[in-house]
């Protein structure tokens, strides 16, 4: 076995080490750490903070490839380097092995134990009649006489159970770190959490935290026997496609975000401190974007980026090294795009700095431009920044949705919500109407976006001031 990094592996890994990095420079700032917080006093932003959490650690979990090796002929005598696989899985594709391996024929619906349409089926004398066929990977080690609501029932509880344990020691681990750095005993700490009289609404995250782990433990128990979201057209699981199709929400609305970043500040702070023929050509550069339909630019872009890719297949060994390097044009095209609104914002504001005494008197004094930056224009700025980040993350990943939607989003052969929901379309007109795909990538869209959103909404109103007044 060998670990294989994928571009976007190699973009988020480095993304998770610059937020660990930025952590332990806020945690060393009093003041930025106190609105901090301030920002999780609040029950509904941690509450949002811990599903988002969540949602990360499946967009890592799939973001650790590797590549396993071919067994060996078994000749001893000739020895030769490890040759690999071509296919590369990751630790969720681990996980979910046996949904990966055990595919289904057709469509079936959530818990089906038979095929959701019926198929002709030709007996021994020859008549052909339609019937449900079975599905082959489902409730396979059902005792004979059990019925299958029983079955479900009883498996339910046990994923339940061991989702109950995994909550408690978890928590459990948790209370006893902070009763240690609080230098409190556990059981005063629990009472705390408990009566709700800790600075910090933690009765609220455990709450939370409790309620995933309980639901995704019932799920995956029941996925080895039955499809709990049921299946697509080619018959795979719809519940490991809509697992899959977190990294690629996540990756885009995280990512593009930093690749937005640096053009937007760096135009938008020149722009309004150096004014003149400078502040002239930005503002023309980003009114002409604007004024350019934002999906036909990026249709543009996306088609020349496919040419590209068509004419250079040596870039790419296999189907998912290929998919990837189209998401990483696509993250590339969204953040060049995208960056005319903050950029706006941060001109503005940036001109209204500089007109303060503060700011004045660092110019009379013959402080350098680059200084003045630093020192006194990118901490006002922050707060922007920080509000504009969070803001855009929901419509990027709701972007991605609607250009998958109609063809110009990540590779057809990538799991993600647009494609799911661009196959689901034909599936809304059969007969019966096959639901549960649409229905699927929808839920989990609309808690992330949701859960983004209000938070958001917490960032904006603790570190705006003018939303305090």
């Amino acid at each position: 076995m060998k670990f294989t990094f994928l571009w976007t592996d190699i973009m988020v890994w480095l993304l998770v080490v610059s937020l660990l990095v930025w952590g332990w420079i806020v945690s060393r700032s009093p003041q930025v750490k106190k609105q901090w917080h301030s920002i999780f006093q609040s029950s509904i932003a941690i509450s949002c903070a811990v599903i988002l959490l969540f949602y990360l650690m499946f967009a890592l979990l799939d973001s650790v490839h590797m590549r396993f090796a071919v067994e060996s002929s078994g000749d001893d005598s000739v020895k030769s380097e490890t040759q690999y696989q071509a296919d590369m899985v990751s630790v969720l594709d681990k996980l979910f092995k046996h949904r990966i391996e055990h595919t289904e024929r057709t469509y079936s619906a959530p818990f089906s134990t038979h095929e959701y349409a019926k198929s002709i089926v030709v007996n021994d004398q020859g008549i052909s009649t339609q019937q449900y066929l079975p599905l082959k990977h489902v409730a396979t080690d059902l005792a004979q006489g059990q019925s299958t609501s029983s079955d479900i029932v009883k498996k339910s509880l046990v994923g339940v159970a061991a989702g109950i344990v995994i909550t408690v020691f978890l928590i459990a681990l948790h209370l006893l770190l902070r009763s240690r750095s609080q230098k409190r005993g556990f059981k005063q700490q629990l009472n705390m959490v408990i009566k709700g009289q800790t600075k910090l609404p933690w009765r609220t995250a455990y709450l939370t935290l409790g309620g995933l782990i309980i639901l995704f433990s019932w799920f995956y128990y029941l996925s080895f026997s039955y499809h709990v979201l049921g299946t697509d057209k080619v018959g795979g699981d719809v519940l490991y496609h809509s697992l899959k199709s977190i990294r690629t929400g996540v990756l885009i609305g995280i990512l593009t975000t930093l690749v937005m970043l640096p053009v937007a500040i760096f135009l938008g702070i020149s722009a309004g401190l150096f004014g003149g023929w400078i502040d002239d050509i930005i503002q023309y550069l980003y009114t002409t974007l604007n004024s350019i339909p934002g999906v036909l630019l990026i249709a543009a872009a996306v088609l020349v980026m496919q040419v590209t890719m068509d004419n250079n297949p040596q870039w790419f060994e296999t189907t998912v090294e290929r998919s990837d390097l189209r998401l990483v044009f696509l993250i590339m095209i969204l953040g060049v795009t995208s960056w005319t609104g903050l950029c706006r914002l941060l001109r503005a504001e940036t001109l209204k700095i500089s007109q303060v005494e503060f700011v004045t008197a660092a110019k009379a004094f013959g402080v350098s431009k680059m200084a003045i930056i630093r020192r006194h224009i990118m901490p006002n700025l922050m707060h922007i920044i920080l509000i504009s980040v969070v803001l855009d993350f929901s419509g990027l990943v709701l972007a991605e949705a609607v250009l998958s939607y109609v063809g110009v989003g990540v590779d057809p052969t990538m799991h993600s919500w647009g494609n799911m929901i661009n196959q689901a379309r034909l599936e809304m007109a059969r007969e019966p109407m096959v639901w549960w795909s649409l229905l699927s990538a929808f839920l989990f869209m609309f808690v992330l976006v949701l859960a983004a959103n209000l938070f958001s909404d917490r960032v904006q109103f603790v570190l705006d001031p003018r939303a305090q007044k």
